[in-house]
């Protein structure tokens, strides 16, 4: 049993403001002087990266659908561990999951899992009285959540906040906090959601000050606080990194010789779970990061690689210029080594990316395409790969506005089983490439092969010497 204290911040759509709230009361409590664990609800990279900045601790995602319902409390006690607070950003709306599969992977069975409070974030622009009437269908609708506050964002006027507070009187529940409209909140976004932290660093840190400040002013900190502290015991056991790698047919003891794994980063490559890392260096690697935006070599010794999500759209000027890098990348694939790509890295193992030459390990071309990919998906693994033995089974997530062509190779990294059938992604030699986002921590063995398989490769300096 462990008593972590929790809050929960949802909303009854998106748009509402649950991420300024979430991210200026990280912040806020931070700069308290309480050690603030961050969590978000479903597979967002982008949020998680604000909430780093707030909290100075790794932004960390609770996810039912990709993870399994039975995998979020233990990834949240390992998350929060050593925390005096822990504040969980939801998804979408309150009671909004996973398409067609009811209440999976929403915000509402999370808090639930985690028997958290839940603070309800309610765009009151256009509205007085009826927002009991909302507060009191988003209370009755399940009544295992506990909703248990309110903060009203984008109040008018004092005598605006009076009209709302008189009539959540009448519901029975609290108002925690009443937020002006504030323009300066505003964090910048694009095709994807929100310009990630790693691409305006200091701009994003002036924001996140700014919603700390504003939420001091009003939202009723000692309030919150105490809500929080009311979080009951939560059962379980936290996940453990060593444990997870260490279950399975292959056996518990970590690679030996440290294999050197480079993890793309910087800008342009922002897509990454924090305990993917953690379950590499379990499994006996070491995680080396680079920037292919800057670095013109991969980290000493590489004897794997990986690339995940980002914006290489944005960059692609800036990759393509970097040819000692690319030239690198392409050695390193030739040899047999382990690469694995998603997404992003995807895109940067191709021919070509909106005309701009890339790599060239695959194959394909990539170009940006006004079409939003965005959702849950089930895949198998169709044969033995770098990543993956044949008839590893996944839950992952796409979310991109590029197409590739040709989509699949000879040899598909995954066959996609729900909610269509179909192959997707390219397997050649050691390379594993493909759209799908995949959560490490849902089947920890691919951390343990790719670790493995690294193992068992040259180092980088052998192949170039």
């Amino acid at each position: 049993m462990s008593t972590i204290p929790r809050l929960v911040i949802a909303a009854p759509a998106s748009g509402s403001g649950k991420t300024t709230v979430a991210t200026g009361l990280m912040a806020a409590f931070t700069e308290a002087g309480l050690t603030v664990s961050p969590h978000k609800v479903g597979p967002d990279y982008i949020d998680p990266g604000y909430h780093a900045l707030a909290t100075g601790r790794p932004g960390r995602n609770l996810d039912a659908y990709l993870c399994g319902t039975d995998q979020v409390a233990p990834l949240f006690l390992h998350g929060a561990a050593s925390a005096d607070l822990a504040v969980v950003e939801g998804v979408m709306g309150l009671y909004d999951g996973a398409s067609g599969l009811g209440e999976l992977a929403s915000t509402a069975q999370v808090a639930k899992l985690l028997r958290a409070p839940v603070v309800l974030v309610v765009d009151a622009s256009a509205q007085s009285r009826s927002v009991a009437a909302l507060v009191h269908g988003f209370a009755s609708w399940d009544p295992e959540v506990r909703l248990a506050g309110v903060i009203l964002n984008k109040v008018g006027s004092d005598r605006h906040e009076e009209l709302l507070r008189a009539a959540l009187d009448e519901s029975g529940v609290p108002v925690l906090g009443a937020l002006r409209r504030a323009p300066q909140m505003q964090t910048p976004s694009r095709h994807l959601g929100l310009v990630p932290v790693a691409e305006r660093q200091a701009e994003a840190l002036e924001s996140v000050r700014a919603q700390a400040a504003q939420v001091r002013e009003g939202c009723d900190l000692k309030a919150l606080l105490a809500l929080a502290h009311s979080a009951p015991e939560l059962p379980g056991t936290a996940w453990d990194p060593a444990r997870a790698v260490a279950q399975g047919a292959e056996g518990a003891a970590a690679v030996p010789g440290k294999p050197v794994v480079a993890v793309a980063g910087g800008a342009a490559f922002t897509f990454s779970y924090a305990e993917h890392a953690e379950l590499l260096a379990a499994a006996g690697a070491e995680v080396a990061v680079f920037d292919p935006l800057r670095d013109e070599r991969l980290p000493s010794g590489t004897q794997a690689l990986v690339i995940g999500g980002g914006f290489p759209e944005v960059y692609a000027p800036e990759l393509s210029a970097n040819a000692p890098l690319r030239r690198a990348v392409v050695a390193l694939a030739a040899s047999g080594a382990p690469l694995v790509a998603e997404c992003a890295g995807l895109l940067y193992l191709s021919r070509s990316l909106d005309g701009k030459p890339m790599c060239g390990v695959l194959p394909a071309d990539a170009r940006m395409s006004q079409r939003l990919t965005l959702g849950y998906r089930e895949a198998v693994a169709l044969e033995d790969n770098a990543l993956a033995v044949a008839g590893t089974r996944v839950r992952g997530h796409e979310f991109h506005r590029t197409v590739l062509e040709p989509g699949a190779g000879t040899s598909p990294a995954w066959g996609m089983t729900h909610p269509a059938r179909r192959v997707e992604g390219h397997v050649q030699d050691g390379v594993h490439a493909s759209y799908l986002h995949v959560h490490w921590a849902a089947e920890p063995s691919l951390a343990r092969r790719l670790t493995r398989n690294a193992a068992a490769r040259p180092p980088l300096e052998t192949l170039c010497g």
